[in-house]
């Protein structure tokens, strides 16, 4: 199976007709309305976080969500998804058994509007959405990442670090630039990559102990 780059994702996002309500969410998504008071409104958090790591929001198609719920068969128990965007993939893992179902976004137009869709959904109070800082995040066995490529080089550290062995993360659009998936379903900017944690430690020790016997 061939891998898209970071760069021909990207350019697929650009050129994929979004439509008026896909225009009407980005436009809630990233504030445009009021881009003056942006730093003011979100958190220090997001204000720590360089510009270049910082992506306009993008919601995630049907084929994504489902990629990733593909990918998330046979687990149970609670999800994060960080950079949870308008929440679709938390609503579906909670409908899906995992409780429970935490989003985490630092963008407080897009934690509104994932909180009106698990209310339209009438799951309101069996969701979360948290605008909280992602690097003070307590993680769980399951972990769902929808964030842009640069900061996914700095989360993965983060969660080697922390997660149980048992833990698997799953990566939407762009893959974890050091990580190998053990499990790649989809295609283009629809793509989702399963990592095991402990797989990942594995091929970390490894070398490392190599190098010492050298």
């Amino acid at each position: 199976m061939d891998d898209d780059t970071p760069d021909e994702v990207i350019a697929e996002l650009k050129s994929r007709p979004i439509g008026v309500w896909g225009v009407a969410q980005i436009a809630a998504g990233t504030g445009l309305a009021v881009y003056a008071m942006w730093a003011g409104i979100l958190q220090p958090g997001f204000r720590k976080v360089p510009l270049k790591l910082q992506v306009p929001y993008i919601p995630a198609s049907r084929a994504q969500v489902q990629n990733v719920m593909t990918l998330l068969r046979g687990r149970q128990g609670g999800l994060v998804d960080l950079g949870s965007g308008d929440g679709r993939i938390v609503l579906e893992a909670h409908r899906r058994g995992f409780i429970p179902a935490v989003g985490y976004e630092l963008n407080p137009w897009l934690v509104r509007l994932a909180r009106f869709y698990a209310w339209r959904a009438g799951h309101h109070g069996k969701v979360s959405y948290r605008r909280e800082d992602l690097w003070k995040v307590c993680h769980l066995r399951v972990v769902s990442v929808t964030l842009a490529c640069n900061f996914l080089s700095l989360l993965q550290e983060k969660l080697e670090a922390e997660l149980p062995d048992d833990a698997l993360v799953v990566a939407g659009r762009f893959p974890l630039p050091d990580w190998k998936p053990c499990i790649i379903e989809g295609h283009g900017m629809d793509r989702a990559w399963a990592y095991s944690v402990q797989e990942q430690r594995q091929h970390t020790y490894i070398p490392a102990l190599n190098s010492l016997e050298l």
